[in-house]
């Protein structure tokens, strides 16, 4: 098939690559024109394993193209993708202004029918809004084509997100045609070869259960760090607690690990925009609001025992922070919980020393930008040179099974806090650390 992706970002790069891997031929728009041609010589803007190395691939194998003007591949594509950011707007609803924009450039270039795939994240009803806003376009061009809008989520997941596209758990499609719903099933069904996952349903249908599946995973997430608080004060365990739970098949471990709370690009902002969705609608939606309370608080949590046991006093500490993005193998930092922890320790006066994989370009140049106090270690070693305490914040993996004699030798005082809760509390005792997880009460 001939495919356009308008838009991109992480979604729209990873959707257009994979479907040019299985051979389609995909075009990928985007207005940022040294963007564009950073794509075309194979220079992604983001960190994703894997995906780099296809793109240059299909380059090559001239299945994948890049451009900014929409026209010529819109009016020869079997099937138009947009794949825009919808940001979460001031009052936490997603911000539609760059959907809307794309609709009515569509509505504008259209030169026969088209069916036109939403893959954005977008509250219920976008899709309908989105056909409304194409047909207004062409009604005022006095031309007669026919659209539809259907909606395709994606589900995946930071980090594996191309082994997730190539090998999709389920694909949802919400479409009113037969004619939507075999295109895509052809476009899907390379996918699919061994698990038929093509599920069916109307439009609206579609876009709640890409909401509603990061919402249960944000609530999963909230509800063991609730419990990991309550362990701490009660003096139980979360560790065992968690493995008690997640032995149970109702419940599982999935999701279940405490930690610092939740970040990225999507669950902080579909929660709040699904709960003003329901707002909206005049509907109180009470478990998400708790699920974003408790995220909220559970990033103060680290830095509050890093005060606590400093005594109320960093001003004259360093410490050492490893980890910025908001989990392993992406550099993506968007409300990470390590944003939070360094800004709160900088204004107690500490200064830090960040040690990331692969975050620290988008750190030092946007998220601490102009901020003084941050020093950027070369490796997770150096970090710890004259530092008063390391902070475990991003699980990576060279961060599982550290050297800690070397560890040890370099911090000025050999004290642990894990954001999540990696390593093992008898052993950094052994060797004489001081350790503080989360939902573990600690000695001090």
């Amino acid at each position: 098939m001939k495919i356009t992706i308008i838009g991109t970002g992480y979604v729209g790069l990873v959707t257009g690559t994979c479907f040019a891997e299985m051979g389609n031929t995909v075009t990928c728009i985007d207005i940022d024109a040294l963007k564009i041609e950073n794509l075309k010589k194979g220079i992604i803007p983001i960190y994703e394993k894997g995906l780099q190395k296809m793109v240059a691939q299909n380059l090559e194998k001239k299945t994948l193209f890049f451009d900014t003007v929409l026209s010529t591949s819109l009016n020869t594509a079997d099937l138009v993708f947009i794949a825009v950011g919808t940001p979460m707007g001031e009052d936490g609803s997603a911000d539609l202004q760059y959907v809307l924009a794309v609709a009515r450039q569509i509505g504008t270039e259209m030169q026969k029918d088209l069916i036109v795939v939403n893959k954005s994240t977008v509250p219920v009803g976008t899709s309908k809004l989105v056909q409304k806003e194409i047909e207004r376009v062409l009604d005022e061009r006095a031309v007669s084509f026919a659209v539809e809008v259907i909606s395709n989520p994606e589900f995946l997941k930071e980090g594996v997100a191309v082994a997730d596209f190539m090998k999709p758990d389920r694909v949802i499609v919400g479409a009113n045609s037969n004619e939507a719903f075999d295109l895509m099933y052809r476009l899907y069904k390379p996918f699919m070869e061994k698990n038929d996952r093509f599920i069916k349903m109307d439009t609206a249908s579609s876009e709640m259960t890409k909401y509603a599946a990061n919402a249960m995973l944000a609530t999963k997430i909230s509800f063991i760090n609730e419990i990991a608080n309550i362990c701490e004060v009660v003096g139980a365990d979360v560790n065992q607690v968690r493995r008690g739970i997640g032995s149970d098949t109702r419940i599982g471990f999935s999701f279940i690990y405490p930690g610092a709370g939740y970040g990225g690009s999507c669950f902080p902002k579909d929660v709040q925009a699904l709960i003003k969705t329901a707002q909206d609608h005049h509907y109180a939606p009470r478990i998400l609001q708790a699920v974003e309370q408790v995220n909220k608080h559970q990033k103060e949590i680290l830095g509050e025992k890093i005060n606590k046991y400093f005594d109320a006093n960093l001003s004259s500490k360093n410490i050492a922070v490893w980890g910025l993005s908001f989990k392993p193998d992406t550099d993506d930092m968007r409300d990470a919980p390590s944003i939070p922890l360094i800004k709160y320790l900088l204004d107690k006066g500490a200064k830090v020393t960040v040690y990331d994989p692969e975050a620290m370009d988008i750190a030092k140049d946007f998220y601490f930008k102009n901020l003084t106090g941050i020093t950027y270690a070369q490796d997770k070693y150096t970090a710890l040179e004259s530092a008063d305490a390391l902070v475990l914040v991003t699980e990576w993996k060279e961060f599982r099974s550290p050297d800690f004699d070397r560890i040890n030798q370099s911090l000025i005082n050999p004290v642990i806090f894990d954001g999540r809760n990696q390593y093992d509390a008898i052993d950094l005792a052994k060797k004489g650390f001081t350790y503080f997880q989360i939902g573990v009460r600690s000695a001090k």
